[in-house]
């Protein structure tokens, strides 16, 4: 795993993880990587500080980037402007997502849910897909 501060052309900064270099490249290829603010998709690395270990006292605790409350917020933002551009397939996320990149199905902005074998399935195969940082809405009747 590799963690890379990210900008995007309206200079919104934000850091994210990928698999390895070669699938963020593809990503970004493929236009896939995202600005959580503006939903631009002229993303580009930031310049980064190396992350360095300093001689704190092992008792000492560590500070907290953000807390819990923002990133739910943030996590509940990003859900929502997902939603609004893109299209739920529900449970046959899977087989929409190889269809998209073998051609047989128009190309989208697609969410839904998919086993975990699946979605491994997808990954091996070279399929872009991302998991979402939230959990599918709850059914109610």
């Amino acid at each position: 795993m590799i963690n890379y501060t990210l900008k995007c052309d309206k200079n919104h900064r934000f850091d994210s993880w990928f698999k390895s270099a070669e699938a963020f490249d593809m990503l970004i290829k493929k236009s896939l990587i995202v600005c959580s603010e503006c939903g631009s998709t002229n993303i580009t690395k930031a310049i980064m500080a190396p992350s360095v270990s300093t001689s704190r006292k092992k008792d000492e605790p560590r500070k907290e980037i953000q807390t819990k409350s923002k990133i739910k917020n943030d996590i509940l933002e990003l859900k929502k402007k997902i939603e609004a551009n893109s299209e739920y397939v529900g449970n046959n996320f899977a087989n929409e997502a190889r269809s998209m990149y073998l051609g047989e199905a128009p190309e989208r902005s697609i969410y839904g849910e998919a086993k975990a074998d699946d979605a491994k399935k997808l990954i091996d195969d070279g399929i872009p897909v991302m998991p979402l940082p939230f959990l599918p809405a709850k059914k109610t009747n």
